[in-house]
């Protein structure tokens, strides 16, 4: 026997039952269930009509595609060409037919919001609206704002730039929650290029787009709780940043903008922002080198890139410590198809190529042999020296050489400073003709001499990335 629940399904009051009063089922053609459906949009077929180009759809672009076999929705922003979708929808083909050829958020939200349409549209997507949304200066505006895009008339132009198209960001409310959708107009966009802080009633969130900052920055109109969540859909370069309401109440505008707002400009032009992080541990590495754990407040989401790196501030005697915005110019780009990974480090300069390394051996099916050459004074100062002989030992494509300048009489290794003998001698090829690429880190005549030597061993400029130390 079954135990039949007491409570009904969906609850009284939910979402679900909400928005199926009024609304039933259609009976769909035999080969039009969901895995039908999930089938196709996996077979390789061009369901955009677009051959795998994503464009921006003016408003005028948008109503052309009105009819049941040219069928463009826009659903928060994004442009989704639903004609191959019509024969698969439970709803039926009148009840897309609603949204043809214009904005469907309000008829999404209300039917049901909670599907997970990025996810079963994803080979539809044709884009995103060209309309740039826009926070309103007054909240007393908030009348004229549908799910945070104002209508083109409000729109300011903006003139056109070098580099990354410009992004743009809008928002939408459940009962609980207020999400930020921000579309970067870039696909393959990732965690680690978002940082947002939440601080009171102020908000934060910078995404990083190859060597420009998008910052959002609004002082919000009602409060929230300290925790959030940050998520990417990768494929269609979208971040959506989660924020729940303290009260269950309907806001009518997001908030006030705050300073560079909704700017998009170099990120050498930035400057860091710092937030503060209690220390948690500190142990002993080497004699002079300690490795500190530090915790980010709960209002903060923070990771640092493949190659980057962050600044400190704190007190002698604090227990608090300043943590920067992550800096540097490394592009994990650079490592693709890459076969031979040649790593020059010199003291602390072995700190970016923890997580090179890293990202070398888990995630570069390219690889064939990744090479660290460790320059330090003395034995007792290379950091990490049995963590790197234990990596070398369990993975055969990894090999490290200590190299000291002022070794004790008992050292049977390499010795010296950085040379054309030494680097000769360590940046053999695993082929003739492999790709290679190269990082070299330390105090900077170090990185300076290294770099000089590299080019007259006729390695290109594109071949070799210099961090700063």
């Amino acid at each position: 026997m079954l135990n039949v629940p007491s409570q009904a399904f969906p609850a009284p009051g939910s979402q679900q039952r909400v928005a199926s009063q009024g609304r039933s089922k259609v009976p769909l053609k035999q080969g039009r269930s969901l895995m039908d459906w999930i089938r196709l949009t996996k077979s390789g077929k061009d369901l955009t009509g677009l051959k795998g180009r994503l464009i921006e759809v003016t408003e005028e672009e948008l109503k052309t595609h009105n009819k049941k076999d040219d069928c463009w929705i826009c659903i928060r922003g994004l442009v989704y060409n639903v004609s191959s979708y019509m024969e698969y929808h439970p709803g039926g083909e009148d009840e897309l037919m609603r949204a043809a050829g214009a904005d469907g958020t309000d008829l999404f939200n209300e039917v049901h919001r909670w599907v997970n349409y990025e996810s079963m549209l994803k080979e539809c997507l044709v884009g995103r609206m060209a309309v740039k949304p826009a926070v309103p200066k007054d909240c007393h505006e908030g009348k004229k704002v549908l799910n945070g895009m104002l209508p083109k008339s409000q729109v300011t132009d903006t003139l056109p730039r070098e580099g990354p198209s410009s992004p743009s960001y809008d928002w939408f409310q459940t009962e609980s929650s207020v999400t930020i959708a921000i579309y970067t107009k870039q696909k393959n966009i990732s965690l680690d290029s978002v940082m947002v802080d939440l601080q009171g009633d102020s908000l934060r969130a910078e995404t990083f787009i190859q060597d420009h900052s998008y910052l959002i920055h609004i002082g919000l109109s009602h409060e929230v709780q300290e925790n959030f969540s940050v998520r990417v859909i990768e494929n269609v370069g979208k971040v959506d940043i989660v924020l729940q309401k303290r009260e269950n109440i309907s806001w009518k505008c997001l908030g006030q903008p705050l300073e560079k707002h909704d700017s998009f400009i170099p990120k050498e032009d930035t400057g860091l922002s710092y937030r503060r992080c209690q220390l948690i541990s500190k142990e002993d590495v080497t004699h002079d080198t300690r490795l500190f754990c530090l915790m980010l407040p709960p209002s903060t989401h923070l990771q640092v890139p493949v190659g980057h790196h962050v600044y400190l501030k704190l007190s002698v005697t604090g227990d608090f410590v300043s943590v920067s915005s992550p800096e540097g110019n490394f592009k994990l780009s650079k490592l693709q198809e890459v076969e031979d990974l040649f790593l020059l480090a010199a003291g602390t300069g072995l700190t970016p190529m923890v997580n090179v390394l890293n990202h070398a051996l888990t995630c570069m099916p390219s690889l064939r042999k990744v090479k660290l050459m460790f320059f330090n004074k003395t034995e007792d100062d290379i950091i990490w020296r049995c963590e790197l002989e234990k990596l070398a030992f369990k993975d055969k494509r990894f090999d490290t050489e200590f190299v000291l300048s002022a070794p004790s009489p008992e050292w049977n290794g390499k010795q010296g400073h950085v040379s054309p003998a030494l680097l000769s001698e360590f940046l053999q090829r695993s082929l003739e003709n492999s790709r290679v690429f190269l990082c070299i880190c330390g105090p900077t005549p170090f990185t300076e001499e290294g770099i000089r030597l590299l080019h007259d061993l006729n390695f290109s400029n594109d071949e070799i990335h210099g961090f700063t130390a």
